[in-house]
């Protein structure tokens, strides 16, 4: 980026702590499964679950699709890996009035997301229907709307400094905060 270029902020899947930790641990899964004297039904539900998993993950990391991505036109949501191209989004600064940081906790982890709020009457996004609302009523700690509009920082690192000068380069005033 120039000095002059607009401070585009774009993260893209990759090797990040989660993702690292995953794979090697596939991959030790999987090594422990193929020693000599494995029963072979751990075998047999260990290596797909491990070996697959771990491959998948690999797979993510590599594949440096866009996990987010803030720019002149919006807030790019970047898609579930595993359905990336279904569930991909893009909502532009129109039906935009804030982004938000949230946490999942499950089973003593937290997991980060980030998001944005949107006006009454902006459009679905992927997914967005009553039966999951409904059950992100019970599952998580904020809103269903800013669920349905917010995404996993997993797979991908968030630079929250260079995030927040391209929101006030592009949508100046747009508050930003921490959802309780």
């Amino acid at each position: 980026m120039t000095d002059d270029a607009p401070p585009v902020y774009q993260a893209r899947y990759g090797w990040d702590r989660r993702t690292t930790g995953t794979v090697a641990g596939s991959a030790a899964l999987t090594a422990v499964l193929l020693l000599p004297g494995v029963p072979l039904p751990a075998q047999a539900l260990g290596l797909p679950l491990f070996g697959a998993g771990g491959l998948f993950m690999a797979y993510i990391a590599l594949s440096r699709k866009i996990a987010f991505r803030v720019d002149e036109t919006g807030v790019f949501l970047g898609g579930s890996p595993a359905r990336y191209k279904a569930t991909t989004a893009h909502v532009p600064w129109g039906d935009i009035t804030g982004l938000v940081f949230w946490h999942q906790v499950a089973s003593g982890t937290s997991m980060p997301y980030v998001g944005v709020t949107r006006r009454t009457g902006a459009p679905n996004l992927p997914g967005d229907g009553p039966i999951a609302r409904a059950a992100l009523n019970h599952l998580v700690p904020v809103p269903p709307d800013v669920v349905m509009s917010s995404r996993a920082v997993n797979g991908w690192r968030l630079d929250k400094e260079r995030l927040t000068a391209a929101v006030a380069h592009f949508a100046p005033g747009t508050p930003m905060q921490d959802y309780p």
